[in-house]
């Protein structure tokens, strides 16, 4: 090999260390950047050429160049934000964004993410983040913008209430009858008249909120009252009802509320032993198959039930075509409602107007009955009540988003129901050095890196979403400064290389002289 020909061998060596020293400054630059990936820079030897000493054939090199510059993929450390929308990625993955401008397809594990004007949630640069929506939990349609493009939660119609009572067993009979003591409550009632019963003629009651299908709120009152009986147990009687005014339920063609009838919802009756223990209850409701007067005992019939196993009361507060089924529940659910009626012993009492005097034992009650641990009670304590619920809502307005570990981005509003709404969408790749940088934290697929392979934070092969924390860089500053002087004292002996083969060249020169 010539003396030139060091000297270029000592200008690749110079060249390789130059663009080593590119990349380590590069990391260095990008050390506090949100989700950056260092990168490192691998050399290879170039050709060789072949000298002929001693009989044999050797080789002597030429230098070097760069063989790839890598890029580092393992997880940063997490830094925690005050934003919800900020949202890191522990685990394989990147998230999916697309320039509303161009429909360009991008992708980033920066989740430096925020809801612009639009509500779409968009990275730093207006990029639009991709997920499914959300329909009951499960995840619907294709792939698309995530988007608060609705700001209310759509109201539901109460169709369950729930009682949890005692009853104080030593509560004396208000509302007596000598011929119909468990239907005596029901005959005082008179829906024409306010109040539609009056105070001396129960002893417990109890109001609940419900909500129609329009989300409008109403009350149901439940009356209580003790029966006296000849037998050693525990028998009340009840009433649910509404306001008068708001019953728009219709009976053989006319409107109740212009009736006695008017707000009376339910009639029944609640069995306990000599111990306060729920065993049974019977529930009658209007018949729209009755004559013509509404409070004719004849037309309560034996309640149906909802798929819970509980009695089903009819309520009708918009007008509308259809009523409003209640399931009603005290802690006491019927686990054989598809059979026959649903209730035993309905030879003889099939209606309010059959029970009379009749003996407890002889009562209706589930064809199979099951308690709940917070059944209502009948204790020789205060009457009391416990808990009441009920499963409908009014509409609500978006108040604050969350994003769980799975990627699901869900809303809270007012109405205190939350919402599924999206699903991000995560992007993963055969070859992941094979991805082009865009810059902006942004990377682009390639034929080398093979297509996007889509899927959902937890399942596999991708990593879960870590709400309010960013992914930091990956770089290592002492690595990349222990790098750096490596470097350095390389490019050093290089140029010593030039400088040494250009005195060697000087000297040649000189010798003409």
């Amino acid at each position: 090999m010539s003396i030139t020909g060091s000297m270029y061998t000592g200008i690749s060596g110079l060249q390789a260390q130059s663009q080593a020293t590119s990349v380590v400054s590069n990391n260095l630059a990008n050390s506090t950047t949100t989700a950056y990936k260092g990168s490192s820079i691998q050399f290879e030897d170039v050709f060789y050429s072949t000298v002929y000493a001693g009989g044999s054939a050797d080789q002597v090199g030429n230098g070097v160049a760069v063989a790839t510059v890598c890029t580092d993929y393992s997880q940063g450390s997490y830094e925690s934000t005050n934003s919800v929308t900020d949202v890191a990625l522990n685990g394989d993955g990147f998230f999916i964004v697309v320039d509303p401008d161009t429909g360009s397809t991008y992708y980033t594990r920066a989740g430096n993410f925020s809801f612009d004007t639009e509500g779409y949630l968009v990275d730093s640069h207006g990029d639009r983040v991709q997920g499914w929506a959300m329909e009951n939990s499960s995840i619907s349609g294709t792939l698309t913008d995530i988007q608060l493009d609705q700001s209310q939660s759509p109201p539901s119609a109460t169709s369950e209430v729930s009682l949890y009572l005692n009853l104080d067993s030593t509560s004396t009979d208000n509302a007596t009858s000598s011929t119909d003591p468990y239907s005596a409550l029901f005959a005082y009632y008179d829906g024409a008249q306010d109040p539609p019963i009056g105070d001396s003629l129960y002893s417990y009651s109890v109001s609940i909120t419900v909500y129609d299908e329009n989300g409008s709120a109403h009350d149901l009152t439940v009356y209580f009252d003790r029966v006296t009986t000849d037998d050693d147990k525990i028998v009340w009687e009840y009433l649910v009802t509404c306001d008068p005014s708001e019953d728009q339920r219709t009976y053989n063609g006319s409107d109740l509320n212009t009736t006695s009838a008017a707000g009376l919802l339910m009639a029944g009756t609640i069995t306990f032993d000599t111990s306060g223990q729920l065993i049974s209850t019977t529930a009658f409701t209007l018949s729209n198959s009755g004559t013509a007067d509404a409070m004719n005992m004849s037309n309560w019939t034996l309640a149906d039930f909802d798929s819970e196993g509980n009695p089903l009361l009819s309520a009708n507060f918009t007008g509308s075509d259809t009523d409003q089924d209640i399931g009603f529940n005290i802690g006491l659910t019927n686990t054989d409602f598809s059979t026959g009626s649903g209730w035993s012993n309905t030879a003889t009492i099939t209606s309010l107007a059959d029970i009379g005097a009749s003996d407890p034992d002889d009562l209706p009650t589930f064809n199979n009955s099951v308690l709940s641990t917070t059944a209502t009670t009948s204790y020789s304590d205060s009457s009391a009540t416990y808990n009441l619920l009920q499963d409908g809502y009014a509409p609500g307005t978006l108040v604050d988003v969350s994003i769980d570990e799975n990627g699901v981005l869900s809303g809270t509003y007012t109405n205190g129901q939350t919402v599924d709404l999206y699903t991000f969408a995560l992007a993963d790749f055969t070859n992941l050095q094979g991805l082009n940088f865009e810059g902006s934290n942004l990377y682009s697929a390639t034929t080398e890196s093979g297509q996007a392979i889509i899927g959902t934070a937890g399942s596999a092969g991708f990593g879960t979403t870590v709400a309010n924390a960013l992914e930091q860089s990956n770089v290592d500053t002492a690595t990349e400064l222990t790098n750096l002087i490596i470097l350095q004292a390389a490019y050093q002996a290089d140029s010593k290389v030039i400088t040494t083969a250009d005195t060697l060249l000087s000297t040649a020169i000189s010798m003409k002289r």
